[in-house]
């Protein structure tokens, strides 16, 4: 990257480079996701409502470095058909998890969704199969080297494999794998959030 600041900040993301009036709307988007996903799913509308009191937070709750918590993004990510899901066994974690992230500041939680699933997964043909907010998960994450126990708000999106399954194992994974979602839902030994998904998927 060039010391020169012009060319600086013209290598940045092009989320970076918004107008602040852009970034107001990506906020008001998402709380407007977030109350829709609330009405869908009752059960979850105070879990709904705490996410979209974090947007509004003085520490950019999108940057990692907010340590008391930040956003995240994941994506359900199934195959063409939707009978099987992409799963990783996540290599910090040791659990066979969705695939997902950080937002890195991106505020455009789906766009980041769709990132993560062709970052992890080396998979082209990548769409995001609805707009609408899929899952929302709250849970903790703990200290690891230097890094601090946190809270990860993790924002969830349904992701289609459209162009094949030949996917690319990356760092970030010890494995991957295609399983049927029946398959998950049933599997007591599923993360309860994946079993969640999963019935909501097969319920749809």
């Amino acid at each position: 990257m060039s010391g020169d600041n012009g060319q600086y900040f013209s290598d940045l993301p092009a989320f970076m480079n918004q107008p602040a009036e852009s970034l107001a709307a990506l906020d008001d988007s998402l709380r407007r996701l977030l109350q829709d996903y609330a009405l869908r799913e009752p059960p979850h509308d105070a879990l709904a409502a705490e996410f979209g009191i974090l947007i509004d937070d003085l520490e950019d709750p999108f940057q990692p470095k907010r340590l008391a918590g930040h956003f995240t993004a994941s994506c359900w990510l199934v195959s063409a058909d939707g009978q099987r899901l992409l799963l990783t066994h996540h290599r910090k974690l040791q659990r066979w998890l969705q695939l997902g992230g950080h937002a890195d500041g991106d505020r455009d939680l789906a766009r980041v969704a769709l990132k993560e699933g062709e970052e992890e997964s080396g998979l082209t043909g990548l769409v995001l199969d609805d707009p609408a907010i899929f899952d929302l998960d709250k849970h903790w994450i703990p200290e690891r080297k230097d890094v601090p126990g946190h809270w990860h708000y993790d924002v969830r999106f349904v992701i289609r494999a459209v162009g094949g399954e030949a996917f690319v194992l990356s760092e970030e994974s010890l494995d991957l794998a295609w399983r049927p979602v029946a398959e998950v839902a049933a599997d007591p030994a599923s993360d309860e959030s994946m079993q969640r998904m999963a019935n909501r998927w097969l319920a749809r």
